[in-house]
């Protein structure tokens, strides 16, 4: 039992986390982001979350370019 608990775990991070770390930190902070603005201001907020993939998926594209993976 307790293998198959860290092999669902591993496949899940995994998943989530994949290669990049920081894309996936960027996103979880972007839908922290909308989720506290969306209570709390009158503002729209559906934005929030597609800038951060517009700006997130270059950086990351770059870095890996760079690092040669």
């Amino acid at each position: 039992m307790i293998r198959r608990l860290k092999t669902f775990g591993a496949f899940w991070y995994d998943f989530v986390i994949g290669d990049d770390w920081l894309v996936a930190a960027g996103i979880a902070a972007a839908l922290v982001i909308t989720a506290i603005l969306v209570n709390s201001t009158v503002v729209t907020t559906w934005w929030i979350v597609p800038a951060a993939i517009v700006v997130l998926l270059p950086l990351s594209l770059w870095r890996a370019v760079q690092t040669g993976r």
